[in-house]
């Protein structure tokens, strides 16, 4: 029987956790009494994460199915893997560490038979460091007046999509993206509701603070142009000032004579616009490097196995060399 329901489970390293999501996850999905698949897809993890899927997968081979990476590409490439493998008419993302409790699921299938083709969560009380909590605030503010993407928590992976954006999200071929800003964009009737969120099963988060920033600038560079925009604009203040600094000196020039005064204030000046320069060029370098590894054309993830059930047989497992996906 085809699934209504599709649950995309990025995996990495996550072995401590995954009897437990185990646990609550599958009783979680029966109650809501519609037939559904559960996707893993195991991103490159170097621990025994594929050992504890694959005896899952023999354990619920009716609804289970494992994609497996033959390296780490990402949490956003793995999330667009178990897309195209979806079957479901609603898919629902979410994250494998238990911070948001798959009992939450209910609520986001409920919201999309409303009509509704994007349903974002946002954690009502969140559970992370302090730091955490302020820097994802911070970069939420920010995004939205760059890119007008209305999404109130960014980094909650708990959300549900329409089969319609599903299947344009899977026309893309984009080698860095945000997924969940990406389907947004094709979203006709978007919307949000309140999750519960709760503490990390086990293990610790997989994004560092470098990892956070790349992913943010992943979201503002592949959506928005206004950066280089502004900084367009801030060209063309910087050199009309230049220019009006010039024309004061030399008129104190001519009338005061020449003196050594005021020689670091220019060379603050100076470093300012330097500084301001080198900035420019780096976020001018982010688009061109983006474009290069887009016209490379390289997969963008290479899918090694995938562990499925097929009717008349015990198991069946589709070896696939192939897919679009991740220049790394």
């Amino acid at each position: 029987m085809k699934p209504e329901l599709s649950i995309v489970i990025p995996i990495y390293n996550e072995e401590a956790g995954l009897g437990a999501l185990f646990e609550r996850l599958y009783p979680a999905l029966d109650k809501i009494g519609v037939p559904y698949e559960i996707v893993f897809v195991n991103d490159g993890s170097r621990d025994n994460s594929v050992s504890i899927l694959a005896e899952q997968f023999r354990t619920r081979p009716d609804v289970t199915r494992v994609v497996l990476f033959n390296g780490n590409y990402g949490q956003h490439m793995a999330i667009l893997a178990g897309f195209e493998a979806t079957r479901g008419e609603i898919v629902v993302t979410l994250d494998a560490d238990l911070q948001n409790p798959p009992e939450e699921i209910h609520k986001l299938v409920e919201k999309i038979r409303e009509g509704y083709d994007y349903v974002g969560s946002i954690r009502r009380k969140r559970q992370d460091s302090a730091w955490r909590t302020i820097a994802s605030k911070m970069m939420n503010r920010l995004r939205y007046r760059i890119t007008n993407i209305q999404i109130t928590d960014q980094g909650n992976m708990l959300r549900a999509y329409g089969r319609n954006v599903i299947d344009l999200v899977n026309q893309c071929g984009e080698v860095n993206t945000f997924v969940p800003a990406l389907a947004y964009k094709f979203s006709r009737k978007p919307t949000e509701i309140i999750v519960e969120h709760e503490e990390r099963a086990a293990g610790e988060s997989k994004y560092s603070l470098y990892s956070l920033i790349r992913l943010n600038f992943d979201l503002v560079t592949g959506f928005s142009l206004v950066p280089l925009q502004i900084f367009s604009m801030l060209g063309m203040v910087m050199s009309l000032l230049s220019a009006l600094l010039v024309v004061m000196l030399l008129i104190r020039r001519f009338i005061m004579g020449a003196e050594a005064e005021g020689v670091f204030t220019l060379f603050a000046i100076a470093f300012f616009f330097m500084g301001v320069i080198l900035f420019g060029i780096g976020l001018l370098g982010e688009y061109i490097g983006r474009i290069f590894q887009q016209v490379r054309a390289r997969p963008r993830y290479v899918v090694q196995t995938i562990l499925q059930h097929v009717p008349g047989k015990d198991e069946q497992i589709d070896l696939a060399v192939e897919k679009r996906q991740v220049g790394r």
